[in-house]
């Protein structure tokens, strides 16, 4: 293969890839966009996280354990 042939393989690689990546952080975004307007989570918790963050501080959400028999 000639250098010229690699170089376009490897651009357009570059480009899928980029575009994949950014699909899945928007689609990841929207998720967590549609999880707090719905009500099924609150992240204005887990940003309080930076601030408490010992071990005596509230849990940001209660521990549910299942166990599969």
């Amino acid at each position: 293969m000639a250098a010229q042939n690699i170089e376009y393989i490897r651009v357009g690689a570059y480009f899928v890839v980029t575009i994949l990546l950014i699909v899945f952080l928007y689609s990841y975004a929207i998720s967590m966009w549609r999880r707090q307007r719905k009500g099924l989570r609150d992240y204005e918790k887990y940003g309080d996280l930076a601030v408490n963050d010992s071990l005596s501080d509230e849990l940001v959400e209660p521990r549910t354990t299942s166990k599969k028999e």
